[in-house]
């Protein structure tokens, strides 16, 4: 058995401060708030060198000093890669704007940025003796906890509203969780999550209500801070429901500052959300640290369609502090990128990812993103999930091929 060099020090409410021992199974602190996995940095900083990645897999765990496995028997791999950084170069020339970067994330198992947060809360499910694992999803956190689960030897127990797209409720299914559907939105579920804690003894893996998602999410901010030779961009677009990856980050970037390896300039945040469920983005303009919960959400991009998120005063802080904001963009702006990126750049977002793209068009000529900087956006899961829309031509062989219409169509 394998001891891992981990630098763990404890676990801290982040609303309270109050600490918690590591290596125990915690949920959400004694005020109901998510726990921050917290590191001896100093120690963290003096183990390991960036020169020392170089010799390592071109995978996330090659951060393991920056997580919180102990044994490396309880790391459970599905071929995490690092997610490529793709340059839009036709639509930073039709902007007429700064760079545009694509960090796209579909290319992780499971086909999306799901897969790094669910690898370390199973991981630490594993190290931490538990047997049964529940989640609440709008669909691929809950296709990546039946994967990592499969691998890990854990029964899992998947909650999903009933308009989840398809193909992500019958990959939850495929890979061996009882999958369940309800007529209600994901917070709902989230309810029924945490009603089985006691009468099913399940541990409750909703976003943000155990410690490790934010970790693995954290990987993000580690993996393009080195991508970039460990230079930040100058905006993040993130796609924002419950927010794990944009708080990761910001919580990767201040451990990064804190051993040396960057300095202090951070990206300006942006959290995306939908015109049809925005709670962040109403939180954020009326200066509240809050969200209220949002009713009646709907938006075709079902993985920002959270009505509250339980960390959404860390997602307002990090957009605050890095003077940053939250933004909402309309379905058929979300449609219309979605399209724009495939035909001019060949990159297929997701509905999410093609959010970020609306916002930085909408926000290019609102003039809160300047024409010089350089922009990061996130594509969080491949867009062959997803529904595209249809622009094909039907030939019929019956009749003279005609290809003066083939080609002029």
């Amino acid at each position: 058995m394998e001891e891992i060099n981990t630098f763990v020090s404890h676990l801290e409410c982040s609303y309270t401060g109050k600490t918690y021992p590591a290596d125990q199974l915690h949920g959400l602190s004694e005020a109901g708030k998510p726990l921050l996995v917290r590191y001896d940095l100093e120690a963290l900083g003096k183990a390991i060198c960036k020169e020392d990645l170089q010799e390592r897999l071109p995978e996330f765990w090659r951060y393991r000093e920056f997580l919180p496995v102990r044994k490396s028997e309880n790391v459970v791999r599905l071929g995490e890669v690092m997610t490529p950084i793709l340059p839009a170069e036709k639509l930073q020339n039709d902007y007429e704007c700064g760079e545009i970067l694509i960090k796209d994330e579909g290319r992780l198992p499971t086909g999306s940025f799901k897969a790094r947060g669910i690898a370390l809360a199973v991981a630490m499910a594993k190290e931490l003796g538990v047997k049964r694992m529940a989640m609440p999803t709008n669909g691929n956190a809950g296709a990546a906890l039946a994967a990592y689960c499969s691998a890990a030897d854990i029964e899992t127990f998947v909650f999903c509203p009933e308009d989840t797209p398809k193909v992500n409720i019958e990959e939850i299914a495929f890979q061996g969780a009882k999958t369940f559907l309800a007529n209600g939105y994901i917070t709902d579920c989230g309810r029924i999550v945490g009603g089985g804690v006691e009468a099913v003894n399940w541990f409750d893996t909703s976003t943000l209500k155990e410690p490790y998602r934010i970790e693995g999410k954290k990987t993000m901010g580690l993996e393009l801070a080195e991508q970039l030779d460990w230079q930040l961009p100058d905006v993040i677009l993130y796609p924002t429901g419950g927010g794990t990856g944009l708080i990761g980050m910001w919580k990767a970037f201040n451990e990064l500052e804190a051993i040396g390896w960057i300095d202090s300039k951070r990206p300006r945040m942006v959290a995306v959300q939908a015109e049809g469920c925005a709670p962040i983005v109403k939180a954020f303009e009326e200066g509240t640290r809050h969200a209220e919960p949002w009713k009646d959400a709907s938006t075709i991009a079902s993985g920002i369609r959270v009505p509250a998120a339980v960390g959404d005063f860390l997602i307002l802080d990090a957009v605050r502090e890095s003077k940053g904001f939250a933004v909402a963009v309309s379905d058929d702006a979300i449609n219309e990128a979605h399209k724009e990126c495939a035909s001019r750049e060949g990159i297929l977002l997701c509905p999410e990812g093609a959010a970020t793209l609306a916002a930085l068009k909408q926000e290019l000529k609102t003039g809160r993103i300047k024409s010089d900087e350089q922009v990061m956006l996130f594509n969080c899961a491949t867009g062959l999930k997803y529904p595209m829309q249809s622009s094909h031509h039907m030939i019929d062989l019956n009749q003279e091929i005609d290809y003066d219409f083939i080609a002029n169509c």
